[in-house]
């Protein structure tokens, strides 16, 4: 069914424009009929997509310095972390799948015309300062490995443009396959970091229990609120309500529940394994630098260099950057994915593939570029200082919209969201937003 000629609910200020990444748009076949399974299985992929976010280069400074500082006690905090993306990514499916619009979208159609662009301005902004930590991330891994300098590095990850561009030639199914080919090597390289690194698993176990530790240690507690603040990720709300509209699910609301239903499972398998490796991460870090008395490890680089001597085991090293080299690659492809969704669905901006990707590429990389290649290390790790309280600023601005749309009858007719979801996802939003103060007034009275 042409997704334009679509029945959709009609509680909207204007009507839909051109459909969501257009050139992909509903073009990965669903069964109709057959084993459920098969049907579902169309439905993987874009979960994967949005669960790469939560395991970008800036997640692994938090965690490494939270293993580092406190051993396994933070695993909760990822738990938590992890629960509260869960249910806003459902939310995402939900209103591309109700409404067939992405969140870009569905601020254009919902609001006046100065606060759209006012909410363009801030997820433009927040997207730039994401692709800027996945590009320095990236960078980093490549110097890791190969000893490629920041600067060349910073320049080589404008390359992965191409390579979507000639997967989506092939289909988005290309795209999905390099992704989930990427996690893969991720957690083979974490899978075996942790065998050499033997962790206490009691304690492991303990750490995912919650303790009032984490509340009264107020050191603790700045590390939580970071893992917290800075997981869920505001390129990851719009990327997902573009992304799963790939799939050609039908107009009837059966089919809609079905791709619903599907599309949640896709989303939260993926997240339990960012999950996965989130704490891995953490719990590599806990066994060996916290183990060993190396409390104030939080550089990526440090603990590149640390790694082999106490591991006693020279590939530790190699296959930490090799994993930190994936997980920059994947965010960069998701991260430049994310930003063409924002550009179209808020400006309606008709372009050719090509140059909408080059453009969204471009306001990320130079700004990187030019920072990098103007202050090296230095300038880098202000930078990523920079887009962290960036992202915490525009979080809110994406969350609270997407739980507005959702618990709206009218603009999600039979798919409303149920009201307990709702009043969860309402404290979800409520709390991100208060521990992303909270994270603004430690960061602004700790430069003071």
């Amino acid at each position: 069914m042409d997704a334009r000629v679509e029945k959709v609910p009609a509680g909207w200020r204007s009507e839909r424009g051109e459909a969501s990444l257009a050139d992909v748009h509903r073009s990965v076949a669903v069964r109709g009929s057959g084993p459920g399974w098969r049907r579902a299985a169309a439905f993987v992929g874009p979960g994967y997509l949005v669960a790469v976010g939560y395991m970008d280069p800036g997640n692994w400074a938090t965690s490494i310095a939270g293993g580092s500082k406190f051993g396994y006690t933070l695993l909760v905090v990822a738990l938590v972390s992890n629960i509260m993306a869960i249910v806003l990514q459902s939310l995402c499916a939900r209103l591309a799948i109700a409404s067939g619009r992405d969140l870009a979208q569905a601020c254009r159609d919902a609001f006046p015309k100065p606060v759209a662009y006012l909410l363009w301005l801030l997820a433009e902004t927040a997207i730039i300062a994401t692709d800027i930590a996945e590009v320095i991330g990236t960078a980093i891994g490549l110097n890791l490995i190969f000893g490629i300098p920041l600067e060349l590095g910073v320049v080589i990850t404008a390359l992965d443009v191409f390579l979507i561009l000639y997967l989506q030639r092939l289909g988005f199914r290309w795209v999905e396959a390099l992704i989930i080919t990427l996690l893969g090597v991720i957690a083979v390289c974490f899978a075996i970091q942790i065998a050499l690194a033997d962790p206490n698993w009691g304690q492991v176990i303990r750490g995912f229990a919650p303790t009032t530790e984490i509340v009264t240690n107020p050191e603790m507690l700045y590390l939580a609120l970071g893992i917290l603040g800075a997981t869920v990720m505001p390129h990851n709300l719009y990327l997902h309500s573009g992304i799963v509209q790939t799939r050609a699910y039908g107009g009837t609301l059966p089919e809609k529940r079905q791709a619903l239903k599907f599309a949640t499972i896709d989303s939260t398998v993926a997240l339990m394994f960012a999950l996965l490796i989130n704490a891995s991460i953490l719990i590599l870090a806990a066994a060996t630098f916290h183990k060993t008395g190396q409390t104030e490890v939080a550089e990526l680089g440090d603990a590149h260099k640390l790694l082999g001597p106490l591991l006693g085991v020279a590939i530790a090293p190699t296959l930490f950057g090799i994993a930190l080299l994936c997980c920059g690659i994947n965010s960069t492809v998701t991260a430049t994915l994310a930003g063409q969704i924002v550009m179209e669905g808020f400006l309606k901006i008709k372009l050719a593939p090509w140059l909408r990707r080059l453009i969204t590429r471009g306001i990320a990389i130079i700004p990187a570029a030019a920072v990098t290649i103007w202050y090296g290390d230095a300038g880098t790790a202000r930078l990523l200082i920079l887009t962290q309280v960036v992202l915490s600023l525009q979080l809110s601005f994406a969350v609270f919209p997407l739980v507005m749309f959702t618990a709206d009858k009218a603009k999600m007719g039979e798919l409303v969201a149920p009201r307990w979801l709702v009043a969860f996802a309402y404290l979800i939003a409520v709390v991100i937003a208060a521990l992303n103060v909270k994270l603004l007034v430690d960061f602004v009275s700790g430069a003071g």
